[in-house]
């Protein structure tokens, strides 16, 4: 489709990088489109005027919920359809909802839409940072790729605020204006399923499901080089000798060694850690500030013109700290960075939840305030925005990775839903009070950070077998991984050298071109 079957190399993967990018971007716009319409009389009164302190959190919050039901229904499924299925079985979903959401006249309906919104965002949480993970071919390549994916989802939680604010603005003399916003999730979601439809899945999963010719053609295109070149075929022996370690020891895995897990390779610690570092991520607090800023500023006593571009002030300033993590995630490291990090977090949360509980406030404890809301998501935007979406599917071994993908995208909707909905009405009811919750969980999460999550930067997906591996495994699969990564590393380096003497430009025609798959190499 429009000659996507015949990209190859660097421009297989940036037209990859674009699809999941605009899925994800897609992901933070659902998150923040409903927060700068909620409050406004217009779109109350087109759902009849609800009353109650729940209806809005239960509105804003279900969404949260079904994307994490569907994320775990993904275990199900997921390895039946692949990652790029899951994928487009999200976009579909979301086109229903924006429809619903965007035509709706009820409670009900802004409920149902939201719902089915939320089994799409469920769907694309749990795929695209496993796709993207797998289609990457060299260890420090999937740290940069998956935090610009998350770098892209905040640039959609920002533009949905700045775009509610300018619909808002004409609510007066039209008051539809709400509907378009809601409407516009759909534009995201076609523009990736199209993109998608000319793509392959990984490689990974096509030899997951013995579909060796297929997974032989994608890592070929993804290298720009013949199926039969030494390096293509040095890296699908790295990949099949990883699954054939992993099946010997799969065979006496049951799902209660995520609660005690005595296997060689530690299948269920591995999987239990993709679901608590992204539960862990949001009771952070992060989506306490993303739903509610407008409130939030309110609460201090701004105008709802200064709350409004307070709010977009606050998610610009998050999408902007989000991108320097592409460049430092792999100097850095996952586990310095979500360690003092979530350090952070808690030192900003501590002076905000100190500011705002004093008696008497005034202009400068209030802004003071404002300041250290946006420095907490600067912090959290750098250390644990995209580094827990890394880290969760990398340490998953490879039948379990759809596995891993769905339970830690359960684990960010479900303490999400449980952060929206519970600190939502904690807002309402008590205040900048509540926010003691998610300062206490700042400090719990560097501790579990600390002890628990061993460092993954620069390793390999199957290097990282080693790292979880004990007993006569970890000595058996060190060995059989270092003669791959050898016969790897001198082919791969052979095939640099060849393409640094073919020039900038790349060798002409057919699968020598120099690109992507060279620089992954």
């Amino acid at each position: 489709m429009f000659g996507l079957d015949k990209l190859q190399g660097k421009r297989l993967y940036s037209v990859m990088s674009a699809a999941c990018g605009s899925a994800f971007m897609l992901y933070g716009y659902d998150a923040g489109v409903l927060g700068g319409i909620q409050e406004t009389p217009q779109f109350r009164a087109a759902i009849g005027n609800p009353q109650g302190a729940f209806i809005i959190p239960v509105i804003a919050s279900i969404y949260n919920l079904a994307a994490g039901i569907m994320a775990l229904c993904v275990i199900l499924f997921g390895m039946q359809i692949g990652r790029k299925g899951t994928i487009q079985l999200g976009n579909v979903f979301i086109v229903i909802g924006a429809v619903l959401q965007a035509s709706t006249f009820s409670v009900g309906q802004i409920i149902a839409g939201r719902i089915v919104a939320g089994m799409g965002i469920g769907c694309i949480a749990s795929a695209v940072p496993t796709y993207m993970a797998e289609m990457s071919l060299q260890a420090d390549q999937r740290g940069p790729e998956v935090s610009y994916q998350l770098a892209l989802l905040i640039t959609g939680v920002a533009g949905a605020y700045w775009i509610d604010f300018g619909f808002v603005q004409g609510l007066d003399a039209h008051p539809w204006l709400w509907r378009i916003p809601l409407a516009m999730q759909s534009c995201f979601a076609i523009f990736s399923a199209v993109l998608l439809f000319g793509l392959p899945d990984t490689p990974r999963w096509y030899y997951a499901r013995g579909r060796n010719d297929e997974g032989d053609h994608c890592l070929a295109r993804l290298f720009a080089l013949p199926v039969g070149h030494e390096t293509v075929q040095a890296q699908r022996d790295e990949v099949l000798g990883s699954m054939k370690e992993e099946a010997a020891d799969s065979e006496s895995f049951n799902w209660l060694l995520l609660f005690w897990d005595n296997s060689e390779l530690q299948f269920g610690r591995r999987l239990r850690t993709s679901f608590l570092i992204n539960w862990a991520q949001q009771f952070l607090g992060i989506n306490m500030l993303v739903y509610f800023s407008t409130q939030i500023f309110t609460n201090l006593n701004y105008s709802p013109f200064i709350s409004g571009i307070l709010a977009g002030v606050l998610n610009t300033c998050f999408a902007l700290a989000s991108y320097p993590p592409i460049y430092f995630i792999e100097k850095v490291g996952r586990r310095a960075m979500m360690f003092w990090g979530a350090i952070a977090c808690g030192i900003c949360m501590l002076v905000y939840v100190a500011l705002t509980n004093i008696k008497n406030p005034n202009v400068a404890t209030n802004w003071t305030a404002v300041v250290f809301i946006i420095l907490y998501e600067v912090v959290f935007a750098f250390g644990w925005l995209g580094t827990c979406w890394v880290y969760g599917p990398e340490i998953a071994p490879l039948k379990y990775r759809h596995v891993a993908g769905a339970m830690g995208a359960a684990g960010e909707w479900f303490s999400t839903w449980v952060m929206v909905f519970g600190g939502g009405t904690g807002i309402n009811a008590v205040g900048a009070p509540i926010f003691a919750w998610p300062l206490i969980c700042c400090f719990l999460a560097a501790a579990y950070v600390w002890f628990l999550c061993p460092e993954t930067t620069g390793l390999t997906l199957e290097e990282i077998d080693v790292l979880f591996a004990r007993g006569d495994a970890k000595a058996r699969i060190a060995a059989n991984t270092t003669q791959r990564r050898n016969s790897t590393t001198g082919s791969i380096t052979e095939h640099r050298r060849r393409a640094s003497a073919a020039g900038s430009m790349g060798e002409k025609g057919g699968m020598g071109h120099n690109e992507k798959g060279q620089d992954m190499a």
